[in-house]
C-alpha cells in the first residue's frame, strides 16, 4: 500500500508546476496570547488546486485572509511569486477572494457585478463589456448579464461571484468555503465544475473548507490544519491512505483505532499487542522501538467480516455483531472485538455481497480480518 501511495504521489507531483505561486514562511498570527496561526510554512505551486482543510477555529481562514491582505501576520513572511507582500495592501495584491456569502451587490445586474473590479480600474467600457461577456461564458452563464442576484439560484450566484473575481485576471484565486451555503446535491455538482474551471484556466486556487469530501474531490494537495498548525501537506491519496497522525486519520474519513504496544518492528511492518491481549500486524511510517505506545488505524472499508474463520495467521479475530445498517451504497456493521472494543466494517453492496450482508443480524458471531497493508501504525 505504501509503495502504491508513493507511486501515486509521484504521478501527481509530476503534473504540478515547479514554480511557486505563494510561499508562507513561518507565519504566526496571534490575538493576545492566543495563536490563531502557529508557525505555518508552505509552498503552493503555480496552477495548483491547494486546499486548507480543518475544523472551525483551526486557522485556515485566518491564513487565507493574510494571503489576501485582510489581516497581517504577527511574524513571518508571505511571498507571491517570490516577492514579499507582507506590507502590500489588499488592492495592490494580484489576488482575488470568493466568499461563502458571495457578497454580490443586490442593486446591480449580473454584468455590473462582474464588471465592478474593472470599472474601479477605469478600464475602457468596450473592453469591460468584452471581458464581462467572456467571463460569463467561462462560468456558463451566457445571457444572464441583465438579471439581478435575487433572480438567480444559489449555484448561479456562486458562478457570478467567481466571474467577478476571475475577470481581474488574478495570479491566485482565494476561495473561503464558497460552496458552504449550497444544498448537498448542488454542492457536489459544483465541486466538479469548480475543479474543471480551475484546470481550464490554469490559475492557482487556494481553497478553504471543513468538508473532507470537497477537499478530496478537488485538490491537487491538501493541508490538514488543527489548532493553528499544518499537520500534514500531501496529495489526497496520501492524506487518506497514509495519514501521519491520529487526528488526520480521524478527520479525513472514518477509521477504527486500536491502541497498543509495539512487540516487534521491521521498519515496514510492526506487531502491536493491545491491552486485552490482541496481537495484530500493520504497516508503519518508519522503524519503531519495542515497547512504544502506538495506535493502529484501520478504515472500515478495508476490514472484512466472514462467517467462517479465514485461513490466515495474522489479523483474524472472533467478533459479535451489534448493529447493522443498510444505507444504499454499502452496509455498515458494528461489531465487538475482544473485551468490548467497538469496530466498524463497511461492506459495499453489490450482487456478490448483498446476500452475505443481509445475513448479519445483531448477536451473530463472525470473524473479522484485514490484510497487513490495510492497517497503519500511528505514533502521534
Amino acid at each position: 500500500m505504501w509503495r502504491a501511495c508513493i507511486r501515486a504521489e509521484r504521478r501527481e507531483e509530476k503534473a504540478l508546476s515547479e514554480s511557486i505561486a505563494v510561499e508562507l514562511r513561518d507565519i504566526v498570527k496571534r490575538f493576545g496570547e492566543v495563536y490563531a496561526v502557529d508557525h505555518v510554512s508552505a509552498q503552493i505551486r503555480d496552477g495548483e488546486f491547494f486546499s486548507m482543510l480543518g475544523p472551525s477555529g483551526c486557522g485556515k481562514t485566518t491564513t487565507l485572509r493574510m494571503i489576501a491582505g485582510f489581516d497581517y501576520p504577527t511574524s513571518g513572511e508571505i511571498l507571491l511569486h517570490g516577492q514579499s507582500i507582507g506590507a502590500t495592501p489588499p488592492h495592490q495584491r494580484n489576488v482575488n477572494t470568493v466568499f461563502q456569502s458571495y457578497a454580490l451587490f443586490p442593486h446591480m445586474t449580473v454584468a455590473q457585478n462582474v464588471a465592478f473590479g474593472l470599472e474601479m480600474k477605469k478600464i475602457a467600457r468596450a473592453e469591460v463589456e468584452r471581458r464581462v461577456r467572456e467571463q460569463l461564458e467561462v462560468v456558463r452563464l451566457p445571457g444572464y448579464g441583465d438579471r439581478y442576484p435575487r433572480q438567480l439560484s444559489g449555484g448561479q450566484q456562486q458562478r457570478v461571484a467567481l466571474a467577478r473575481a476571475l475577470i481581474n485576471q488574478p495570479e491566485v484565486l482565494l476561495l473561503d468555503e464558497p460552496l458552504g451555503a449550497l444544498d448537498e446535491q448542488l454542492r457536489k455538482e459544483l465541486q466538479f465544475e469548480l475543479r474543471g474551471l480551475q484546470e481550464r484556466l490554469g490559475i492557482t486556487f487556494i481553497f478553504v473548507t471543513h468538508d473532507q469530501e470537497e477537499a478530496l474531490t478537488m485538490s491537487d494537495r491538501i493541508a490538514v490544519m488543527n489548532a493553528g498548525k499544518m499537520l500534514q501537506v500531501a496529495s489526497p491519496t496520501v492524506i487518506y491512505e497514509r495519514p501521519n497522525s491520529r487526528f488526520v486519520a480521524d478527520f479525513i474519513g472514518e477509521a477504527n483505532f486500536l491502541e497498543g504496544t509495539v512487540v516487534e518492528s521491521t521498519g515496514e511492518l510492526a506487531a502491536v499487542r493491545t491491552a486485552n491481549g490482541l496481537t495484530m500486524r500493520a504497516e508503519t511510517n518508519g522503524l519503531l522501538r519495542q515497547g512504544q505506545q502506538v495506535t493502529v488505524s484501520i478504515r472500515p472499508e478495508k476490514a472484512y467480516l466472514t462467517t467462517e474463520q479465514p485461513s490466515r495467521d495474522t489479523n483474524v479475530f472472533p467478533v459479535q455483531v451489534n448493529r447493522v445498517a443498510y444505507i444504499g451504497s454499502d452496509t455498515r456493521i458494528v461489531v465487538t472485538l475482544g473485551e468490548g472494543q467497538r469496530f466498524d466494517v463497511w461492506e459495499a453492496n453489490d450482487r456478490s455481497t448483498l446476500d452475505r450482508n443481509a445475513y448479519w443480524q445483531p448477536g451473530e458471531q463472525g470473524w473479522l480480518w484485514w490484510p497487513e497493508d490495510n492497517a497503519l501504525v500511528l505514533t502521534e
